[in-house]
């Protein structure tokens, strides 16, 4: 028979890379030979940060690169969101192109490419699996919610709701306008629910006409799936279900991979900043439920005055906590905080550079988490019960905390405009108030829902099964 071999390409983004990579695991322990696609830039980074020996011995998993076209940038950030969307709308089609024809030729050290897993945000992925006649599978690191938010763009603009004419439109009466096109169990939806890239001025904005594309480009894939499980998101999963032939809801991954053993696989991890080893031993320490970890993703920015209302928040609550600063976290300068900060929280505070985040979440002293709402963090919180403060900064971080907060009530939110005070507050609230022991309920059924959701039997293992049948449909 022949080998299902699939090519695995992720956005060039931290996030979208560790859950594609997780994507890739799942299928190679289902017998598929992979090839997983960085760009070279990420690549390069990943290889920074965990070893060359991370890809050694890994039989049927091998790893490609492409060019992104995009100038020379730090290599220890992120690069610029812009940047990347506009080199995947012009530039890696023609070298994805080269790189599926070269492993096709006759002499390659791999089997013939069967089939593609695409993160939803490469949709030339799609052009190209139709010319070589293979299935591609579109999958969403994001949220049924954030697909869903998207999947609305093309009506904004139809509608003239975006792009604004000036930012002055940008008001609160506008951003309150209801999405009345929808079915009627959306009624309480409006503009400022959607992931923030139509509030823009430009009819040429790189990362809202990507995002578009994204959405439109989905009838023509084989499929989609969506990181997240039927229990927390039924509603639009129906409604995406009864648009489109096949979505499937397949989460949260961690805890499909845990389901399986890895061997080998354990060597590939999923960050491109090194892991700072002394989080897990300084959680060791700390009593159950009694740390807040804080963590603002790969790519929110804050201003050093942000920064600094967030510390004395932090240090002013009188809680532990554990705080992720990467090196790029501030704009455009180093994160500096003021030596008195570090003497009025010492021994109660950790500060590092990168972490594992599962690992930490899962730790019993972990009780509670501030985040920026991307969708990995979101999932990962649900998936170890802990209860939020959400602090969204772009993109589908605003629809996640929306719902994490008034959907699934696990969550508190902190105003764009942050203040000491309310950062007080709000820990406060989530580790010892009224509020915080409801949503820590809340938390832990959301969580054994998951667990539900990803057994042998549940629904996002059987999902992953029929995403697979439809990989295999050329083999």
């Amino acid at each position: 028979m022949e080998i299902a071999h699939a090519v695995v390409i992720a956005c060039p983004a931290q996030g979208h890379i560790k859950a594609m990579l997780k994507m890739a695991k799942l299928l190679h322990h289902k017998g598929f030979y992979i090839t997983f696609v960085n760009t070279e830039f990420n690549h390069n980074r990943f290889l920074k940060a965990r070893g060359p020996q991370a890809l050694d011995g890994v039989p049927g998993f091998r790893f490609e690169t492409i060019p992104d076209g995009i100038p020379p940038s730090n290599e220890d950030a992120t690069q610029d969101p812009g940047a990347i969307c506009k080199a995947i709308r012009t530039n890696m089609l023609s070298p994805f192109r080269e790189l599926l024809s070269r492993l096709n030729q006759r002499g390659s050290p791999c089997p013939p490419v069967t089939s593609i897993l695409s993160d939803i945000f490469m949709p030339f992925t799609v052009d190209a699996a139709q010319e070589l006649g293979i299935p591609v599978v579109l999958y969403s690191s994001f949220g049924a919610c954030g697909f869903f938010g998207w999947d609305q763009y093309s009506v904004l603009k139809e509608r003239g709701l975006t792009p604004l004419k000036d930012m002055s439109e940008l008001t609160e009466e506008y951003l309150d306008t209801k999405l009345d096109w929808l079915p009627a169990e959306f009624d309480n939806l409006c503009l400022r629910d959607l992931p923030s890239f139509f509030q823009t001025t430009d009819p040429d904005h790189q990362i809202f006409n990507l995002s578009m594309e994204a959405a439109e480009v989905v009838p023509r894939a084989s499929a989609l799936g969506i990181e997240t499980y039927e229990a927390l998101e039924p509603k639009i999963l129906n409604h995406l279900s009864a648009k489109l032939p096949k979505v499937f809801a397949v989460g949260p991954l961690q805890l499909l991979l845990n389901q399986i053993s890895l061997h080998n696989l354990d060597s590939i991890g999923y960050n491109l900043w090194p892991e700072a080893t002394e989080c897990l031993e300084w959680l060791d320490t700390m009593g159950d439920n009694t740390v807040v970890y804080v963590n603002f993703g790969s790519i929110t920015l804050v201003t050093p005055q942000q920064l600094i209302e967030f510390a004395w928040g932090l240090a002013n609550s009188n809680k532990h906590f554990m705080w992720i600063i990467r090196p790029d976290l501030v704009m455009g300068e180093s994160a500096v905080l003021p030596p008195e900060f570090f003497e009025e929280t010492k021994g109660r505070c950790l500060i590092a550079s990168w972490c594992d985040q599962e690992q930490v979440l899962n730790h019993p002293a972990v009780g509670g988490f501030l985040t920026h709402s991307g969708w990995n963090s979101t999932i990962e919180s649900l998936s170890t019960g802990v209860p939020m403060i959400c602090w969204p900064f772009f993109s589908d971080q605003q629809t996640n905390c929306r719902h994490a907060c008034e959907e699934w009530k696990v969550a508190l939110q902190i105003d764009n405009d942050v203040k000491r005070v309310e950062v007080e507050k709000l820990v406060n609230d989530l580790m010892e108030g009224e509020k915080g022991k409801k949503m820590r309920d809340k938390a832990m059924e959301w969580k054994r829902l998951a667990y539900v959701a990803t057994a042998k039997d549940g629904s996002s293992s059987i999902n992953l099964d029929k995403l697979i049948s439809v990989l295999l449909t050329n083999v």
